[in-house]
């Protein structure tokens, strides 16, 4: 998969190296979840039927980001990851697209002309809620007017689970309160972060339980405060174990920033620097303080077993 970096206008370079037919599925795409990954695979299919380039284009940062407004927490897959999954999925070419001011005030009308016809774009697939140009003022009816005289549209329906449409913001929201079996269902994956091994208080070691202290690479959002059963990547591997996220109240007191903590199980190699992809698979509990240290290790030993438990029955 070939991935381009893209800024409006686009220039007579870009123009003479990338316009040729295609297949081309639009969208912020964050969370690659059940409903986009509908509009992603039919643009592969029509591409394949037609014997054409499947591409993507999405935009980066997150508009919301930019903007600085409505209800941006973090990402559910952050650039790289969504570049990631689209590789596995059989698109041929994937278009980031700068999202800044200066594009924030294109008009659908010259997003479609200059960029979508430019491109030679012979099929464009979206989402019913697709929003498009200036103040979110084109939508997939406009888009369909506007393209024509040079391409098709076509509009994919909402995805529907349990009379639920699949949606990013409800995957937000479940991830922050602790569903995350519904989260990981409307992904269609275990949510995952990626993150550095970095030290921490080493405080782990001391009471059996060592952890491997993760840096975030990135804004992701943040789940629920807790304990999670997990499966760790690490060297093209996957290694179970128990991760908290959260503030430690047994050891502080006002802390807000959570910390990510993972406790490998049958493992002891030292992994500082080392970066993990952490999915998280089940959500144990929720986080607490305990009355002593002694309690807090009991409970972590109970939370490991019980995470040993959870990720053996996956294999």
């Amino acid at each position: 998969m070939k991935t381009v970096s893209l800024s409006y206008p686009l220039l007579p370079e870009q123009l003479e190296q990338y316009a040729k037919a295609q297949v081309l599925a639009i969208g912020q795409f964050d969370g690659l979840h059940l409903g986009h990954a509908a509009v992603i695979n039919r643009a592969v299919e029509i591409a394949h039927k037609e014997g054409i380039l499947a591409s993507v284009m999405t935009f980066h940062p997150h508009p919301k980001e930019v903007m600085k407004k409505g209800d941006y927490e973090g990402y559910l897959t952050p650039l790289h990851d969504k570049v990631e999954i689209l590789e596995q999925m059989g698109v041929h070419v994937i278009y980031i697209v700068e999202f800044n001011d200066e594009f924030s005030r294109v008009s659908p009308q010259e997003f479609v002309l200059n960029m979508l016809k430019g491109l030679q774009v012979h099929t464009a697939v979206v989402g019913f809620d697709f929003r498009f140009g200036h103040r979110g003022e084109g939508n997939p009816e406009m888009l369909r007017d506007l393209g024509q005289s040079f391409m098709q549209v076509e509009i994919i329906p909402p995805f529907v689970l349990d009379s639920e449409k699949v949606s990013s913001s409800g995957i937000r929201k479940w991830l922050q309160t602790g569903n995350l079996s519904g989260a990981n269902v409307w992904l269609g994956r275990c949510y995952s972060i990626t993150g550095t091994v970095v030290d921490g208080e080493k405080r782990g070691r001391t009471i059996g339980f060592p952890t491997a202290n993760l840096k975030l690479n990135d804004p992701y959002v943040v789940p629920a405060k807790g304990v999670y059963a997990v499966r760790v990547k690490y060297n093209d591997r996957f290694i179970s174990g128990v991760m908290n996220i959260g503030v430690k109240p047994t050891f502080h007191t006002g802390e807000v920033i959570p910390s990510y903590e993972v406790h490998l199980l049958d493992f002891n190699e030292s992994i500082y620097g080392q970066e993990l992809v952490v999915e998280l698979v089940a959500y144990i509990r929720e986080e607490r303080k305990f009355n002593s240290v002694d309690e807090l290790i009991a409970q972590i030993r109970r939370d490991a077993e019980e995470a040993a438990v959870i990720l053996k029955a996956l294999k």
